[in-house]
């Protein structure tokens, strides 16, 4: 077990600073802008400027990554990390934060490429699962370090963005000391709209409207917090409670779409996040504690909802294109981010702190709508001819680089045996 760690023990070093520096700004950002008076508006478009520069990265990243190599363009990267959240704190102002949001999006899914693909060319068909299951447990820790470190710096003063770059930073030395030769270009994405709406409509829709989920939750919440006065630990608990529910339900939900058709699945989670919807909106107000269940509830299904569409369409997919798609709904899913804080955003200016959840139960009702209807046009995937269900990092954390580390990549996998 050691000697299949230790030669990557400083990629998962650099992992856990760059994700733990993530996690503190996509917190701290919403809710000291909460705190200066800003709109949900502009609010919402910090969001959604993060999400376009992200998703252009990943189609534009592996062309940068070819001409500069990979220690220079992480080592370049995180720099530029660094560099935005202290501008950050330099520049308080929404239109600055907006932009900078962007350079932010931008370097984050360039950095997370370099290091995932460095990761899959360190692993073998045996390891990879292993590798993969720790990659997954290294990245929802480091976010939960991160998020729980804004109540000790206090978002309200200057500390706060030197702590997140300190963690940017500290992301550039494991990577830089080691002695790992650099992989194999990365994993260059195109997406094919056409081929993959036919090879699963349900998917298609299921990603997005899970990417208009985590963007609308994801950016929000924090937003919400502060306008139901919660204190920063609270705010913190609120977000990790939504993580929380997506690593308690996502295998259980997961395991139960391997006996029956996956679409039957996003039903149950779209009708679960509908249900904690509805319940917030009469009962969030009366108690903390069950606010954070309900996070913890609509987490449980906003994350799975993503590693569900993805294994449906691998079940109709040939195992040689399970990159080429899954990378190709990940760009989809990006899409829905873009949406999701704007969306949200609208409906809390127009509703108050109420317009988060009528935003997610609505996305949540469409998800259960459309899978039920494509049930109607479309038989399932006998369970034998199936691959396994397994769970994936978060979604708005990864990039088409993921995919090639996942275990169902492998090209002399049980899949490929069972076709």
């Amino acid at each position: 077990m050691s000697a299949q760690i230790l030669p990557i023990v400083s990629l998962l070093l650099s992992t856990f600073f760059l994700m733990a520096g993530a996690g503190l700004q996509g917190i701290l950002l919403p809710v000291r802008a909460s705190i200066e008076g800003w709109s949900p508006y502009e609010i919402g478009l910090m969001g959604t400027s993060y999400a376009v520069a992200f998703t252009l990265s990943c189609v534009v990243m592996p062309t940068i990554v070819r001409s500069a190599g990979h220690v220079r363009a992480f080592s370049s990267l995180a720099a530029l990390l660094a560099i935005s959240v202290l501008l950050n704190g330099l520049a308080v102002h929404p239109i600055a934060w907006i932009l900078v949001r962007a350079i932010a999006g931008f370097a984050l899914a360039g950095s997370y490429m370099v290091i995932e693909s460095w990761l899959n060319e360190r692993v073998t068909n045996e390891t990879r699962g292993m590798v993969f299951s720790l990659y997954m447990v290294v990245t929802m820790a480091a976010m939960m370090t991160g998020q729980f470190t804004m109540p000790i710096v206090r978002p309200e003063l200057p500390a706060a963005f030197m702590v997140c770059a300190i963690f940017y930073a500290l992301a550039v030395i494991p990577n830089a000391l080691s002695r790992a030769q650099s992989p194999k270009p990365l994993t260059q994405v195109r997406l094919d709209l056409p081929a993959i709406y036919r090879n699963s409509p349900a998917a298609v829709a299921g990603v997005f409207l899970s990417g208009v989920l985590s963007g609308a939750w994801g950016n929000m919440a924090p937003v919400l917090g502060q306008q139901i006065g919660l204190t920063t630990a609270e705010i913190s608990t609120l977000l990790v409670s939504t993580m929380a529910g997506g690593l308690v339900f996502q295998v259980p939900l997961g395991r139960i779409s391997d006996r029956i058709d996956r679409r039957a699945v996003m039903i149950l989670a779209g009708l679960i996040g509908l249900g904690a919807a509805l319940a917030a909106l009469t009962l969030w107000s009366t108690s903390v504690l069950g606010l954070f269940a309900i996070a913890f509830v609509i987490g449980g299904v906003i994350y799975p909802a993503y590693s569900l569409a993805v294994a449906h369409a691998n079940d109709y997919a040939k195992p040689a294109d399970f990159v080429k798609i899954s990378g190709g709904l990940l760009i989809l899913y990006g899409f829905g981010t873009m949406g999701g804080p704007m969306l949200a955003a609208w409906l809390m200016g127009v509703y108050g702190p109420d317009g988060i959840f009528i935003a997610t139960g609505f996305a949540h009702a469409a998800l259960a709508a459309y899978a039920g209807y494509r049930m109607l046009c479309r038989s399932p995937v006998p369970p034998t001819e199936r691959d396994a269900f397994r769970s994936v990092p978060l979604a708005r954390t990864q990039t088409p680089a993921s995919f090639a580390l996942d275990p169902r990549s492998e090209p002399t996998g049980l899949r490929e045996g069972s076709r």
